[in-house]
C-alpha cells in the first residue's frame, strides 16, 4: 500500500466561542477546564479531519495558563497538525481571547495534543504522511522531532533511577525545605 500525503494547512481549524457566566470558576474568571475541554474537541476534529479516521487523545503537553479569560470574551481556538507518526499526530493548539467591544486580543495558552487515530475495531491505523509547504511548518515539524526525543531520553533517565531511599531522603534534605516523617 502507498502512503498517501496531506499538507498540514489541511488540518487547520479554527473555532470561537462566547464565554458565558457559566463558564466561570469561582474566582469569575473562565475555567481552565472549560478550555482545556475545547482544546481537547478541537484537536479530536484536526486530526479526524487529516487521518480520516476516528481519533482519541493519548496526551496533552505542558498547559500554560498565560492570561485570564473573562466572562463575555470571545474565545478563539486555532489548531493543526504539526507533526505525524505512523498513528499518531500531534497537534498545535493555539488559544486567544478577544474582548469584544475594545477588539483587545491576547494570547491566552498553547498547548500540545497527541492524538492516535483507530479504525472501526479500534485498532490505531497508519495516518498520512505530512507535506510541509513553509518554514513554519517545518520549524513546528522540527520542534515537535525534538520533543519527542526529549521525552525519550527523560523516560530513560527516570528507568534508570535507583530505589535508594537513604540517598533519595539526603537529597531532599539538602536542595528542599521539607520535613520527613517515616
Amino acid at each position: 500500500m502507498e502512503d498517501t500525503y496531506k499538507k498540514a494547512g489541511e488540518s487547520v481549524i479554527r473555532i470561537s466561542q462566547l464565554m458565558l457566566p457559566s463558564n466561570a470558576n469561582f474566582g469569575g474568571k473562565i475555567h481552565g477546564g472549560y478550555i482545556l475541554s475545547l482544546m481537547d474537541q478541537i484537536a479530536f476534529a484536526v486530526a479526524s479531519k487529516f487521518s480520516g479516521n476516528y481519533c482519541v487523545t493519548a496526551s496533552v503537553g505542558k498547559v500554560d495558563f498565560l492570561k485570564p479569560i473573562e466572562v463575555g470574551e470571545l474565545v478563539t481556538l486555532i489548531a493543526s497538525v504539526n507533526y505525524v507518526g505512523n498513528s499518531s499526530m500531534e497537534v498545535g493548539i493555539r488559544v486567544e481571547s478577544m474582548n469584544i467591544q475594545s477588539g483587545e486580543t491576547k494570547h491566552c495558552n498553547s498547548s500540545y495534543f497527541t492524538m492516535i487515530a483507530k479504525n472501526a475495531e479500534g485498532k490505531s491505523v497508519r495516518v498520512p504522511r505530512l507535506i510541509l509547504e513553509s518554514e513554519k511548518e517545518i520549524f513546528r515539524f522540527y520542534k515537535s522531532v525534538i520533543k519527542i526525543e526529549i521525552e525519550k531520553e527523560r523516560e530513560r533517565a527516570t528507568l534508570d533511577l535507583e530505589f535508594d531511599s537513604q540517598e533519595q531522603q539526603e537529597y531532599i534534605k539538602q536542595h528542599y525545605d521539607v520535613k520527613i516523617n517515616l
